[in-house]
């Protein structure tokens, strides 16, 4: 997912799409162990985007991005 997709994102959304992500990490860690997985490709994709997520809310944390209805 592009970065610009993901400061359209409200804090709700983000944080169910990390909680989502952290799953997916954990999930794909176990099929590896277990050489189960045949993309080793998506593990580092996966965690690039869980810190993309995590720099967009610590925007909204800062102040530095807006919740949407909030006053600008």
């Amino acid at each position: 997912m592009k970065t610009a997709q993901l400061r359209e994102m409200n804090e709700v959304e983000l944080n169910a799409k990390l909680d989502d992500n952290l799953e997916a990490l954990q999930n794909l860690n176990f099929q590896q162990a277990l050489q189960q997985l045949e993309d080793g490709t998506t593990i580092s994709k996966t965690r690039k985007e869980i810190a993309q997520i995590k720099t967009v809310l610590n925007e909204y944390k800062l102040g530095l991005r807006v919740a949407q209805g909030e006053n600008e």
